[in-house]
C-alpha cells in the first residue's frame, strides 16, 4: 500500500511542480515587465473567447456518447456538490467576519476547474486525455454558472452588487450547451469533419497557454502574504482538506472507483484543486479586495503544490 501511494504521490508531484514552473516564469516575465498586463488581457480573451469554446466544442461533440456515459449527469451534479459544501464550511468559519470577508466564500468554494485540472490531467493521464477532458466540460456545465454569477457578487465589495444574465452567458458556457445539444439532437451527424477538425485544432492550443495564463495571473498582480495568513489557512482548510476528505469517502462507499477509475480520480483532482484564478479577475475588473484576493489565491497556489498529489495519492492507494 505505501509504494502505491509513494508512487502516485510521486507522479502528481512531478506534474504539479512542472506546471508550476511554467506558472513561476510566466508570473516573472509580468512582474518583470516582459510582458504587460494589457498582452495578458489580450491572450486571456483569445482563450476564453475562441480556443477554450472550440476545445469544449469538438471534444463533446467527438467524444460525448451519452449512451456509453450513463453516469453523465453525476459530473455537472457533483460540481454542484462540491460548490454548495465548500460554501457551508465556509460560511462556518468565516461566520463572525460576515459579510465584510465574504470573497472569501468563493475562494474556497470555487476552483480553477480548467486551467489547473487541465494540465494535470494531460501529464497524469496522456493515454486517457481525450475522455478526461470530456469529464472536464461535463464539470464546466455545474461550475461555470455558479462561477460567474454568485462568484462575482461574493467576490465584489460592494454589498449590493447585482448579478447579471448576460455575464453569465461566457464564451466556453455557450460552446458547452451548443455542444450537448448538437450531441442529443444527432445534429453533430452534419457536422462536416473537417471543419470540425479545424475547430480542434484551434482548441488544441488551450492546455499549454492556459497554464501560462495561470501564472500570468497569479504571480502579476500585487500581493502581501504575511496579514492574509489566517484568512488563507481557512480557505485552504475548506478547499484542499474539508472537500478532497468528502469527496473521497463519498467516492470509496459509492465504489466508483471501480466501476470508473478515471472520472473517480479526476473528481479528486477537481476537489483539492486550488481556487478559481477568475476571481482575481473579477476582484480586478468588478470590485473587491484585490490585495486580499491575489494573496490568498497565491497561498493556496503553494499550498496544492502537496495537497493534491497527497489526495490522488490516498485515493489510488484506497481504490488499489
Amino acid at each position: 500500500m505505501m509504494e502505491v501511494f509513494v508512487s502516485a504521490f510521486s507522479s502528481t508531484f512531478q506534474a504539479m511542480l512542472q506546471i508550476f514552473i511554467i506558472v513561476s516564469a510566466a508570473g516573472i516575465l509580468v512582474r518583470k515587465g516582459l510582458i504587460s498586463q494589457e498582452q495578458v488581457k489580450a491572450v486571456c480573451a483569445i482563450t476564453v473567447r475562441i480556443l477554450l469554446p472550440c476545445l469544449i466544442f469538438s471534444n463533446i461533440v467527438k467524444h460525448f456518447y451519452p449512451g456509453q456515459l450513463r453516469i453523465w449527469p453525476v459530473i455537472p451534479l457533483s460540481a454542484v456538490a462540491m460548490v454548495i459544501v465548500g460554501l457551508l464550511a465556509g460560511m462556518a468559519l468565516f461566520a463572525r467576519e460576515l459579510p465584510q470577508k465574504k470573497n472569501m466564500l468563493s475562494l474556497a468554494s470555487l476552483q480553477n476547474a480548467g486551467y489547473l485540472v487541465l494540465p494535470i490531467g494531460s501529464m497524469l493521464f496522456p493515454e486517457q486525455f481525450e475522455e478526461f477532458k470530456l469529464y472536464c466540460f461535463l464539470y464546466f456545465l455545474g461550475i461555470s454558472p455558479i462561477l460567474w454569477s454568485l462568484g462575482k457578487y461574493l467576490i465584489s465589495s460592494e454589498a449590493d452588487a447585482k448579478i447579471s444574465i448576460r455575464e453569465l452567458i461566457t464564451p466556453p458556457f455557450v460552446a458547452n450547451l451548443l455542444a450537448v445539444t448538437l450531441v442529443f439532437t444527432q445534429l453533430r451527424l452534419l457536422l462536416p469533419s473537417v471543419r470540425l477538425g479545424s475547430i480542434d485544432f484551434v482548441g488544441s492550443a488551450t492546455v499549454p497557454v492556459a497554464t501560462f495564463i495561470l501564472g500570468a495571473v497569479v504571480g502579476g498582480r500585487g500581493f502581501k502574504l504575511r496579514p492574509y495568513i489566517a484568512d488563507a489557512s481557512r480557505v485552504v482548510l475548506v478547499k484542499m482538506i474539508f472537500i478532497p476528505l468528502c469527496t473521497v469517502v463519498a467516492l470509496y462507499f459509492a465504489g466508483l472507483g471501480t466501476s470508473h477509475p478515471l472520472l473517480a480520480s479526476f473528481l479528486v483532482i477537481q476537489a483539492s484543486a486550488a481556487p478559481a484564478t477568475a476571481a482575481v479577475i473579477q476582484a480586478e475588473h468588478y470590485g473587491g479586495n484585490r490585495e486580499q484576493v491575489n494573496s490568498v489565491v497565491l497561498l493556496s497556489y503553494l499550498f496544492c503544490i502537496i495537497a493534491m498529489p497527497f489526495w490522488v495519492a490516498l485515493w489510488t492507494t484506497l481504490a488499489a
